[in-house]
């Protein structure tokens, strides 16, 4: 008898590790994923996709540094709570799909992204038809949110944190006429990228409105981004004083560099795409001295909730974070409290939090973030939110 009391109780002991080794794990071993936080089981389900390696990569560990720090902080003040799982799409629309749907099997309830604009065309497509509201932090075109290209239809649930393409080439156009910044100006843009075409569109058409003398327009592809000897010379010898680049910072680093080579200084002026070109590896940060962009985000900021900001993302990335990591930690920030205003709760499903979001968001609701004040949103899914012009001076951003 006693040996069989002593096998019993081995018994149980055994049964209480093995149950307790079960409730360390969510079964499916997600929970020590990379990019996943940890919250309660009664937390909202947040998804992000972004370009966490490849050429893109500044771009999607920025959105990701960002959101993870808004999420952090919101689950620390109680209440309502979070739970982060990020999703790398190495910029590639194709694998931005299968993110999105390893994210979807995982019980995503919102999307904060993608990060890039290719990518986010594509699941854009996906969550409207899943019915899984969407807010990207940085993917500009208009073909995300859909209604204004023949053909594409408006995305009822997609909203974009970042200014659209269009809206960057009116600006830009206006910005530069107003600041007399420059004479003659010369464009030179991806034509095989529908970030920077979407820009340059808007640019050439404003740029004719407010009396910009447009003296030299020259493109490039992906393929032939490495030699751009003949779009400088084609500027310099028109004349222009000012080069307007719609386009990312990889491409914009070897323009800056061949410039010099060939002693060609004009003013330099780009858009958001710029913003990161001092924290890539490798770079001169001197190359970029005077270069002037649009951007809605100055980590030199001296308000509170900036500096707050900076510094957390300085002591947990060593970097100064760049607008793609602002708006991601807008994104997160703005979706938490229209969750608040309308009473959303972790237990709906994706679908009734999408039709209450979109309520939100079409309606009067407005948030105050660290990319601007009173942003708000309409049916079309367009933010409004003023720019801030910037210059880069001693290897920083400075505020224009």
């Amino acid at each position: 008898m006693n040996n069989l009391k002593k096998l019993l109780a081995v018994l149980l002991a055994m049964v209480m590790v093995l149950s307790l080794a079960a409730c360390g794990s969510n079964g499916d071993g997600a929970a020590s994923e990379a990019g996943e936080s940890t919250a309660s089981e009664a937390a909202i389900k947040i998804g992000g996709i972004g370009p966490t390696s490849g050429p893109a990569a500044i771009y999607g560990q920025a959105t990701q540094h960002g959101a993870e720090i808004a999420v952090e902080e919101i689950n620390a003040l109680g209440g309502i709570q979070f739970e982060l799982n990020w999703q790398d799409d190495e910029h590639d629309p194709e694998k931005s799909v299968n993110a999105y749907n390893n994210l979807k099997d995982w019980g995503m309830q919102v999307l904060v992204g993608t990060t890039t604009t290719g990518p986010s065309v594509a699941v854009s497509a996906e969550t409207n038809a899943d019915r899984i509201f969407e807010l990207t932090p940085s993917a500009s075109s208009v073909d995300v949110i859909g209604g204004q290209t023949e053909g594409i239809p408006r995305k009822d649930n997609v909203f974009q944190m970042c200014f659209t393409d269009p809206n960057q080439g009116v600006a830009s156009a206006q910005y530069i006429s107003e600041q007399g910044l420059g004479s003659k100006i010369a464009v030179i843009y991806n034509n095989g990228d529908a970030y920077s075409t979407g820009i340059y569109n808007k640019f050439v058409s404003e740029a004719e409105a407010v009396g910009l003398d447009v003296v030299s327009v020259t493109t490039f592809t992906d393929d032939t981004a490495n030699d751009f000897s003949v779009q400088l010379n084609d500027a310099k010898n028109a004349g222009a004083d000012l080069v307007f680049l719609p386009i990312y910072y990889t491409p914009a680093s070897l323009i800056l560099a061949q410039a010099r080579d060939m002693g060609y200084a004009p003013t330099f002026f780009g858009v958001d795409g710029m913003d990161g070109i001092l924290t890539m590896e490798g770079f001169d940060t001197s190359l970029a001295e005077g270069v002037m962009l649009l951007t809605p985000f100055n980590a030199d900021a001296t308000d509170e909730k900036t500096v707050n900001f900076v510094q957390k993302y300085q002591e947990r990335y060593g970097d100064v974070p760049n607008q793609f990591a602002a708006d991601a930690y807008d994104c997160v920030y703005a979706i938490y409290e229209a969750v608040q205003e309308t009473g959303i709760t972790a237990d709906l499903s994706a679908a009734e939090i999408c039709d209450k979001l979109i309520e939100a968001f079409n309606g009067d609701f407005t948030f105050d973030g660290i990319t601007g004040t009173g942003v708000s949103w309409d049916e079309s899914g367009e933010v409004s939110k003023a720019p801030k012009g910037m210059i880069i001076q001693d290897g920083a951003y400075v505020g224009m």
